[in-house]
């Protein structure tokens, strides 16, 4: 048993969600969104580096040493799986857990909408999951994933860094491919997607202009692709794959994702009101009469007039939903006020 698997068995009791570890800090751990300390003792240099060595493979452990930034993935005996990330920081070694749900929860489970089932069904394009660091991508795309494995005879690849939930083939067949480890980079692995006869691939994050220009590629090709990005609204989604190239290159990526683009979630994690969980909020972009030309014409700040059109078919705003949360006391006024686009609808719960 590694010496660190004893903190990992405090933050699953205590049903955190991360373990923070930090040279010359205590170690902590995020539950339903604040951090607490866990012990008094301040982690020295010494004991980080055997916490993080012992859980590293040698040939990680010298990479992260050269560039100074790592993610992979750890098990913790049958009970858990974390999303890990080495870093170097101001006073030494950090390292943080992200806690990844031993079974894949239902979209119903995630208290997603249910309009979300409807982008596994789509044959080709581009679906979008977005939202900051923490608010849920992940583990809502994996519910999307499977209930397509489930319920459609598709094959499936995801290319993630790491591979965070792992998927068994049910219905589907599943391919998984870890950045750093079976391929090199997001985009080489989009790229030799081509000779894999694919109906639909997950790519962990579009980070770059190489990567999200062969995403496009696979969309217009007749693949369904879904793809992250650090974005809270649909509208900022779209702008930000259009600013990721050069401007004389706008224009053609413009008439790409107007063709491929079928959807748009962006998520929040919200405390819940009790102080016993956390929620998502979500707002939704849906493919509809007339959003292609606006995205052809650059008229994005029109896209918000499509999502008001679009309340019947399952669109909605962010700040529909965060004031929903509210008026049904699932959440507190302050933490909607805070997470809201327009704060002077939500003045008056906050105090």
């Amino acid at each position: 048993m590694a010496e660190i698997d004893s903190l990992f068995e405090i933050l699953v009791k205590k049903g955190g969600s991360d373990l923070h570890l930090a040279e010359g800090q205590p170690p902590k751990i995020r539950i339903h969104g604040e951090i607490h300390p866990i012990a008094n003792e301040i982690l020295t240099k010494d004991k980080m580096q055997k916490m993080m060595v012992e859980i590293c493979e040698k040939s990680r452990w010298q990479r992260f040493l050269h560039i100074g930034d790592m993610d992979f993935a750890y098990s913790y005996k049958d009970v858990a799986r974390f999303r890990a990330n080495y870093h170097m920081q101001s006073f030494g070694y950090g390292c943080i857990f992200r806690t990844i749900p031993s079974r894949i929860l239902t979209l119903e489970e995630l208290g997603v909408p249910v309009i979300l089932k409807k982008f596994a069904n789509f044959r080709s394009g581009l679906v979008l999951i977005t939202g900051p660091t923490g608010s849920g991508k992940s583990t809502t795309l994996a519910a999307i994933i499977d209930f397509i494995n489930t319920n459609q005879k598709k094959k499936i690849l995801t290319i993630e860094e790491p591979i965070e939930f792992v998927h068994p083939n049910k219905q589907s067949v599943i391919v998984q491919r870890e950045v750093g480890i079976d391929t090199h980079a997001f985009s080489d692995a989009l790229e030799s997607s081509t000779r894999m006869d694919l109906d639909v691939i997950l790519v962990g994050e579009m980070r770059d202009q190489e990567t999200i220009a062969l995403a496009l590629t696979a969309a217009e090709m007749g693949t369904l692709v879904f793809g992250t990005l650090h974005t809270n609204s649909a509208a900022k989604t779209i702008d930000r794959i259009i600013d990721s190239f050069p401007a004389d290159q706008q224009g053609q990526v413009r008439v790409m994702l107007a063709n491929s683009l079928r959807g748009v979630v962006s998520q929040l994690l919200l405390k819940t009101k009790d102080g016993n969980g956390r929620l998502p909020a979500n707002e939704i972009l849906l493919e509809a009469p007339g959003l292609a030309n606006l995205i052809r014409e650059g008229k994005i700040a029109q896209i918000e007039g499509i999502i008001q059109q679009g309340k019947l078919a399952g669109m909605q705003f962010m700040d529909d939903q965060l004031y929903e949360l509210v008026t049904s006391g699932k959440v507190s006024g302050i933490d909607a006020y805070m997470k809201s686009k327009e704060k002077s609808r939500f003045e008056q719960m906050a105090k």
